[in-house]
């Protein structure tokens, strides 16, 4: 198979944007992924790419459930800034469809089905105001990434599940279902290893730190693991300060072949990033909680394709939905044995001169979290470090970075997960 590189990313802030609708954002990132391309390689967007993938999650509440993609950006076709006839694939996969749009754009690289291919992601959770009290709210639109089909099997495994830590749990219209299905996993690490709220406020502490030297980033302060635990209880053990925002936004990456590379100037060659390895894998009802999780099985075969393993990371992001998640993640992802991810986040493993710096964006909790654009922004994140450009947040000698990025639940784990291994190539 060929071989894929990044030849530029572009993300919009990400936060509240009542004042930009969903065309307006795709323009913004088509426009930065240009002007980080360079005068040549950005002019070959609008006539030499060959495919596009375009996530999102929830434009139906808009008013445009089908065909979003060609609609959102019809008129930057028509004006020339993307080809005409321009083939665009829709994704959708909960809190994953940005990074499976990334996905796809590679295998098109990699398969020989083009030589320049985009992955955009947009996203607008922050509702318009409307009459009536049948409009859909954020929570509403979040319900749909879990299992609705089978609505009762996922309850029961849930409240089960909170019945072995001594919990009741019940979902209602007021709440944000996956940040209980969050707590409640938590909870029974928590059992399992004797995890603490205090860890899972250090790994809070640590992004929004991060995310306080992310210009890009919702929420732009810095705090304390005090701060965190005493923030307003969103449901136990979780704080405020350790759960994502809703958020709108945008990212995009551009991808191409090692071909379409070789004829472009030095200037671009120097700042392309190589795509190592890409994998996914699905989520099931048969997990028992002591189990790894599928995201352990996405980063074993993108290790293997990659040929390399968890010592060889030097920056990730992970997907921390949830504080709790960048605890779990490090243990499933190889870069501390299970169970050991409270300590290795309290110690200071993931944080800056740490063993392997973790979410150095700010993560979900800080960074924001608009669903359909999230896994991009990771993407985004470790392309800036691996090509030195991260300013105050840069990894020294970064090498290798990884994204894992899940989405939807099924049973005690996401529906689906997603992850990717970048390189620095020069």
């Amino acid at each position: 198979m060929r071989e894929v590189y990044i030849v530029a990313v572009g993300c919009t802030p990400f936060g509240k944007h009542a004042d930009l609708g969903f065309r307006e954002l795709a323009r913004q990132v088509v426009d930065l992924i240009a002007a980080d391309a360079g005068p040549d390689a950005g002019a070959a967007i609008g006539g030499e790419l060959d495919t596009l993938w375009f996530g999102n999650c929830f434009m139906h509440a808009w008013g445009q459930p089908n065909v979003r993609g060609q609609m959102v950006l019809v008129d930057l076709m028509d004006e020339g800034r993307l080809p005409r006839r321009l083939p665009v694939t829709n994704v959708e996969a909960a809190c994953a469809t940005g990074s499976l749009a990334f996905h796809g754009a590679v295998k098109d690289i990699r398969s020989g089905e083009a030589e320049l291919s985009l992955a955009l992601g947009v996203e607008k959770l922050v509702l318009p105001a409307a009459a009536g009290a049948d409009r859909p709210t954020p929570m509403s639109l979040l319900a749909g990434c879990a299992d609705n089909l089978s609505h009762e099997r996922l309850l029961d495994t849930y409240r089960i599940a909170a019945g072995e830590v001594g919990r009741t749990i019940e979902f209602g219209p007021d709440r944000s279902m996956f940040m209980d299905t969050y707590a409640t996993q938590a909870l029974l690490h928590m059992k399992e290893f004797g995890t603490t709220r205090e860890q899972i406020a250090v790994g809070s502490a640590k992004n929004h730190n991060y995310g306080a030297q992310n210009p890009l980033a919702q929420y732009r302060f810095t705090t304390t693991p005090d701060a965190v635990l005493n923030d307003r209880e969103i449901s136990y053990p979780l704080t405020r300060s350790m759960c994502s925002p809703i958020s709108d936004g945008a990212a995009a990456a551009l991808v191409c072949s090692g071909d379409w590379l070789e004829r472009q100037s030095p200037a671009v060659r120097e700042r392309a990033v190589r795509v190592r390895a890409t994998a996914a894998a699905g989520g099931t009802y048969l997990r028992a909680s002591s189990d790894p999780t599928l995201s352990h099985e996405a980063a074993a075969r993108a290790y293997a394709r990659a040929g390399l393993k968890p010592a060889d990371v030097d920056v990730a992001e992970v997907h921390d939905a949830t504080s709790f998640g960048e605890i779990l993640q490090v243990e499933m992802l190889g870069f501390c044995r299970p169970g050991q991810g409270g300590a290795f986040v309290a110690d200071g493993a993931t944080g800056p001169y740490g063993v392997v710096p973790v979410n150095t964006s700010g993560g979900l909790v800080s960074k924001g979290h608009p669903v359909g654009a999230t896994g991009l922004s990771m993407i985004y994140e470790l392309t800036r470090q691996l090509r030195g450009e991260a300013g105050t947040r840069q990894v020294a000698n970064a090498r290798i970075g990884l994204a894992e990025n899940g989405g939807g639940v099924i049973g005690l784990e996401e529906a689906t997960c997603a992850v990717s291994i970048l390189e620095r190539s020069a």
